[in-house]
């Protein structure tokens, strides 16, 4: 039995407690927050829990073995430090952190002391994301031409990091899960239109392939759009994360180069095919997540979202932030 403890019981962090708790192989031992009111929710739904305002309780209870650090990105860095010198398994909110520097001292900590250390991409745990990365693993959809994403909706704005941190993490993550080929550059665009960080922004990644990668984030939309994509020489998929039900449309479509009728002129196909929609499993992601992390720790395997996979959505990030300061010129990785 896994005892967790979790930093941080604002928005995310009550959905770990619920998961961990529900799961077979762990409990809460405690729950860490500084505002005294979010502990008071806490204690409401879960009387039992032990409660504090001082994340050094969660470090110093011999009792933890996995801390969740479901806080600002800002803090994330210290927090999970501590925790693994602490001797503590740790899983950290989206992104891993706020610099390449850090991620990567972070993963040798965790090497050092042989603790498990993953980050909270739970899209990675999503069945249609799952089952997205199984056609395109079979081949299906021939040669990948595109990713391309349209993540928007009205907030949640930021007070520490801009809209390419906390939205197109999600792609990125994706991609990096999704897809053997590394990116090779990104270029990036974005614009501030209320407070200091940038509240739409676009990306476009460029591979060592034919693939490429766009990525729109916004947090001024009217409406919440998580739509995606993926485009094959054989087939093209469609990944609606606010569909109910058929959340994956794989089409058969697509254009083929016929005879050329002289030097500047090639006759172009279009194929019109069927739709499928395959059957996605309704499990929840971070349940997916949560089960996943403690066989990691039973058995000393490497998580889905561990170290390399953190280090790899930082790297992206901070290349697209440094794109952002340069006017949008490309950043080789």
């Amino acid at each position: 039995m896994n005892r967790v403890g979790v930093i941080g019981y604002g928005y995310w962090g009550p959905n770990l407690v619920r998961n961990f708790q529900e799961a077979p192989e762990a409990t809460v031992q405690v729950v860490c927050d500084k505002d005294p009111a979010r502990l008071a929710v806490a204690q409401k739904r879960y009387p039992h829990l032990r409660l504090t305002r001082d994340a050094q309780d969660v470090f110093r209870d011999a009792a933890v073995d996995l801390v969740a650090v479901m806080t600002p990105i800002s803090t994330h860095f210290d927090l999970a430090k501590a925790a693994l010198e602490a001797g503590k398994h740790v899983l950290v909110a989206k992104p891993l952190t706020m610099s390449l520097d850090q991620a990567e001292r972070l993963v040798a900590l965790a090497e050092k002391h042989r603790r498990m250390l993953a980050v909270d991409h739970t899209f990675v745990y999503a069945p249609a994301v799952r089952t997205l990365r199984e056609i395109v693993r079979r081949g299906d959809l021939g040669e990948i031409y595109y990713y391309d994403s349209t993540r928007v909706n009205l907030g949640l704005i930021q007070h520490d990091v801009n809209v390419i941190w906390d939205l197109a993490a999600h792609d990125v993550s994706i991609l990096d899960f999704l897809f053997d080929d590394r990116p090779v550059s990104v270029a990036a665009r974005g614009v501030s239109h209320v407070g200091a960080h940038e509240t739409l922004a676009y990306l476009f990644v460029q591979f060592a392939g034919m693939l490429v990668a766009h990525i729109h984030v916004n947090w001024l939309a009217p409406q919440k759009v998580r739509m995606v994509l993926v485009g094959g020489s054989r087939k093209m998929i469609v990944y609606d994360d606010n569909e109910p039900s058929e959340k994956l449309k794989v089409y058969d479509r697509g254009v083929l180069l016929g005879k050329a009728v002289d030097r500047d002129t090639t006759l172009v196909q279009y194929r019109t095919g069927d739709m499928l929609a395959p059957q996605i499993p309704t499990t929840e992601a971070l349940r997916i997540e949560c089960e996943h992390l403690l066989d990691c720790i039973r058995q000393g395997t490497t998580p889905l979202t561990g170290g390399a996979h953190a280090v790899n959505v930082v790297r992206m990030l901070e290349a697209a932030q440094q794109s952002i300061r340069q006017g949008g010129q490309e950043v080789r990785l």
